[in-house]
């Protein structure tokens, strides 16, 4: 299951959770990334970032069941680890994502931030 990250578009359980995270299946998506984590190893660059991902889809899934604080949390630490992330990152943006999750902090009418995916640099 694991994967070179300059392979990620050819992984087909990495689209699979960015689909899942991106149609609102937080549970699934986090399965699947955890599922990445494990097999790629907690202390490197690639499980930094599956870590920030699966922070964030149960971020999303505590904001969803009403426990607001629990979803700061886990976005803050989210955030703080997508700091270790190079600028793009696995198709990801990870600029633009860690500024999407900050707006959503402090502005509840903010929708769930997105994982787009980018074959290279955005403009």
């Amino acid at each position: 299951m694991a994967f070179f990250t300059a392979q990620w578009q050819t992984s087909e359980e990495y689209l699979y959770g960015i689909d899942l995270y991106n149609y609102a299946y937080w549970w699934e998506c986090h399965e699947i990334f955890e599922g990445l984590w494990h097999a790629v190893g907690h202390h490197t660059e690639q499980g930094n970032f599956f870590q920030a991902l699966i922070q964030f889809a149960a971020a999303n899934l505590k904001r969803f069941t009403g426990h607001h604080r629990a979803a700061g949390n886990l976005v803050t630490n989210g955030i703080v680890r997508l700091q270790k992330i190079p600028t793009l990152y696995m198709g990801i943006d990870v600029a633009r994502l860690t500024q999407d999750f900050r707006q959503h902090l402090v502005d509840s009418d903010f929708r769930t931030p997105l994982l787009r995916l980018h074959e290279r640099e955005p403009a």
